[in-house]
């Protein structure tokens, strides 16, 4: 079967070869190289449908708003789900403790599965389903999966899903309400990929997973364009992105490119990759120049972006390079402090991989590599309620009283002793 034409998409293109595919392709990735693919799109054409101003009489604040953007016809919307409209928020007690007047949290936690993850799922699904699919699948350390698994029960679509066997309880359990069918598989996330993209070719089911499906990244791009909206149209400095495989690096900052084609924006800003220390290989690529990822096995508590073979480290580097970017890498030590400051500043609890955006920017901004006179965006890209067991190690068990007032007096002193 061949994929519907839609309005906007005028072809794609290799993101390693460069080859060219029409846009009615039945690939997912290159015929060629067998590389990830670029969504091209009809500019002029573009411009005519949407604009700032066009934005402004908006009423839709989903990612539907921006549909002339998306791969997708106007027949297939709008989603049954409001993914995405989420706030740019202004974090003045964070930005005091950093020495920072302009920084800027993108909280993506509120999304229907609370996770960034859902724009990706939705725009991708809802393109399986213009192709006739009934049937999606994904491999995630869990947010994608529990996105997909979401988004999948809103549309009528059947889910298969395989996650790592050490995916975090909240996440499995989130999956499982949504009911999809579930495979646990024994060893990491690319042993789950690799399983789940074999199966998808054998059983005829239309893949999410990141890296081969070309459409998540256009999903993750709106979120650029709700911060450039946000900021009336101004591009902020530096935008910190937690990165395993590399899609949302590449996908956000596709979104900022297009903003400055169309001339929404007069620059594009940096983008700074963040990755756990224990899981960096497109950390080393980039340090040493090379477009060669060396796998790794990924040890890291922040599952989300625990990832030792990037999937879409070709879109990720050449986004690094197009936008005088960088990549930052941080401990869990640090991921953990990240975690425990952020709530307490800002009140968004966020998981571990959300909250190493913060632990980037601190670093960078020790070492200098940042001006704190500029505008930053960190990327909050799911909540703590995804991984509890991780924040339940930052906090002490609260004294039990009795519910009498002279046994909450005696427990106030002690805690007063205490300090």
């Amino acid at each position: 079967m061949r994929l519907p034409p839609t309005e906007t998409v005028s072809g794609f293109a290799c993101l390693a070869c460069a080859q060219l595919e029409p846009p009615e392709t039945e690939r997912l990735t290159c015929p060629s190289c067998g590389a990830n693919l670029d969504v091209l799109y009809d500019y002029e054409r573009i411009a005519r449908r949407i604009d700032p101003d066009r934005l402004r009489a908006e009423r839709d604040p989903s990612i539907w708003r921006y549909r002339a953007l998306l791969p997708l016809r106007e027949s297939s919307g709008p989603p049954p789900l409001l993914v995405g409209g989420r706030p740019l928020l202004r974090a003045p007690r964070l930005g005091e403790a950093l020495g920072m007047k302009r920084v800027f949290l993108h909280d993506d936690t509120g999304n229907p599965t609370a996770s960034f993850k859902d724009r990706a799922s939705l725009v991708a699904a809802l393109r399986g389903r213009e192709i006739g699919t009934d049937t999606v699948s994904c491999a995630s350390t869990g947010n994608a999966a529990s996105s997909l698994a979401g988004v999948a029960a809103a549309l009528g679509m059947r889910a298969v899903i395989f996650v790592p066997e050490k995916a975090p309880l909240p996440k499995l359990t989130q999956i499982l309400l949504y009911g999809a069918r579930v495979f646990r598989v024994r060893g990491t996330y690319d042993d789950a990929f690799d399983l789940c993209l074999a199966a998808s070719e054998r059983f005829g089911w239309y893949t999410r997973s990141t890296g081969v499906n070309p459409f998540t990244a256009e999903g993750k791009k709106t979120a650029a364009f709700e911060i450039a909206e946000s900021l009336e149209w101004k591009s902020p400095d530096l935008v910190f992105v937690p990165t395993g495989d590399g899609n949302i690096l590449g996908g956000v900052g596709k979104g900022f490119q297009e903003m400055r084609r169309l001339g929404w924006i007069d620059r594009v800003p940096r983008m700074i990759a963040v990755q756990a220390e224990g899981a960096s290989p497109l950390a080393t690529a980039w340090r040493t120049g090379s477009d060669a990822v060396e796998p790794v096995a990924p040890r890291t508590i922040a599952d989300s972006i625990a990832v030792g073979r990037p999937r879409d480290a070709h879109r990720a580097l050449r986004m690094l390079r197009e936008t005088e970017g960088d990549v930052v890498v941080v401990p869990d030590e640090a991921i953990l402090e990240a975690m425990r400051e952020l709530p307490s500043t800002t009140g968004l609890f966020a998981e571990p991989s959300a909250a190493a955006s913060l632990a980037g920017l601190r670093k960078m901004l020790a070492e200098g590599r940042i001006d704190p006179g500029e505008t930053i965006v960190l990327l909050i890209t799911g909540s703590g309620l995804k991984d509890t067991a991780t924040a339940a190690r930052l906090t002490a068990e609260p004294p039990l009283v009795e519910p009498r007032l002279e046994d909450l007096e005696r427990a106030l002193s002690r805690e007063k002793g205490d300090r």
